[in-house]
């Protein structure tokens, strides 16, 4: 039985059943009743759309148990809208719920970090992580999140700038984290990008797509992570990259650059290059820049650093990263990498092994870990 599958649907069935006017509280005993039903069917039968039947499944149980009620009229309409079974349609009420979730009446970082919890599927230490805080304060900020919205009507839906983070970081987490939540992130992006012609949702959707097109060749056959420059491009997925490519080409026409244009570019950039001796850093640089300058964020400076690494040398990498403070997730892991480029193995296996006690799962973990293990190797030879 695969728990992490039923984890990341639990949100997304939950929300459709809501959109079709179900009380929470049912709605959410009619989705946990189709979850016991799914561990005891699903290893001997396991579904061809996982989602379509517990959506199915949860809309039955909440017949069951409406038809116990008196309000017999009320029972039979909700009998004729019962989603017929089979694959759920492409378009359905979970984007319309990301939308409803970024309530207007909230901050933005409040409003995705409520999203990313009740409909995301994210724990509240994924999202902790996301937004550099420590879990204790993410939980005070959803815990008041809640409490703000608690009553209001959800009638008048978000803006779009708060629905693409809460994208992004689903997106990120499905990608790197321990939920694989990036197919479902991709699928919602394709929807708003049918219904938004803006060019930063068409620069979130072509950044998605670049980035997933790498996913095969980023783990090898025993799980370990196989970073950027070692991976088989071969097994990059050339459809994918090639759609991200004209999406993004598009959206970098109409002259309204925004941060996701500028990591799709990033994206762009790398998928292009035959080899990874062939990647153009010094336009990854200046791609860079143009992201520092539109976001402020400081991981992008710490990203930044390895480009100029590449671009100008480790020496340079060095001297940009000393201006990024160094509390920041796998500022060590970086700083370890350009020590190693430098030549200096004691002070890169040293850091290697600290980043390891700071990886945020457990293959960046055993990653580090075999770095800091090869270079000591080295050093004794």
């Amino acid at each position: 039985m695969d728990e992490t599958l039923l984890r990341s649907l639990t949100p997304s069935v939950l929300g459709i059943l809501v959109r079709r006017g179900i009380d929470f509280a049912a709605a959410e005993d009619a989705v946990q009743d189709a979850l016991v039903e799914a561990v005891r069917v699903w290893p001997a039968d396991p579904p061809r759309d996982p989602k379509g039947w517990l959506t199915t499944v949860a809309w039955r149980r909440f017949l069951d148990a409406a038809r116990a009620d008196t309000a017999r009229r009320r029972r039979e309409d909700l009998v004729e809208e019962e989603p017929a079974p089979g694959p759920v349609p492409p378009v359905d009420d979970t984007l319309q719920l990301y939308f409803l979730c970024a309530h207007p009446s909230l901050t933005s970082s409040s409003a995705v970090a409520l999203t990313l919890r009740a409909v995301g599927g994210l724990t509240t230490r994924q999202i902790a992580h996301a937004y550099l805080v420590p879990e204790a304060t993410m939980a005070q900020r959803i815990s008041r999140a809640k409490r703000t919205v608690s009553g209001l009507r959800f009638d008048r839906p978000g803006d779009v700038a708060t629905v693409l983070r809460v994208l992004y970081l689903v997106f990120n987490e499905g990608y790197s984290g321990d939920v694989d939540l990036a197919a479902e992130a991709i699928r919602l992006t394709r929807q708003l990008a049918a219904t938004i012609d803006h060019p930063e949702v068409a620069g979130l959707l072509a950044l998605m797509l670049l980035h997933h097109a790498r996913r095969a060749a980023r783990t090898a056959p025993d799980g370990s992570l196989v970073p950027l420059a070692e991976q088989d491009r071969s097994r990059w997925d050339t459809r994918s990259i090639a759609e991200g490519v004209e999406i993004l080409q598009a959206a970098l026409a109409r002259d309204q650059l925004g941060e996701f244009q500028a990591q799709a570019a990033i994206a762009a950039l790398h998928a292009d290059a035959p080899t990874a001796a062939e990647t153009d850093w010094v336009q990854i640089v200046e791609w860079y820049d143009e992201l520092a300058r539109l976001t402020g964020n400081p991981v992008v400076r710490l990203n930044r650093a390895v480009a100029v690494g590449e671009a100008d040398g480790p020496r340079a990498g060095l001297a940009a990263l000393a201006a990024v403070d160094d509390a920041l997730p796998r500022y060590t892991a970086v700083a370890a990498y350009l020590h190693e480029r430098d030549g200096d193995l004691a002070t890169a296996a040293r850091l290697y092994a600290e980043a390891a006690q700071q990886a945020p799962n457990l293959a960046e973990r055993d990653h580090l870990t075999r770095q800091a293990a090869r270079l000591n190797a080295l050093r004794r030879r």
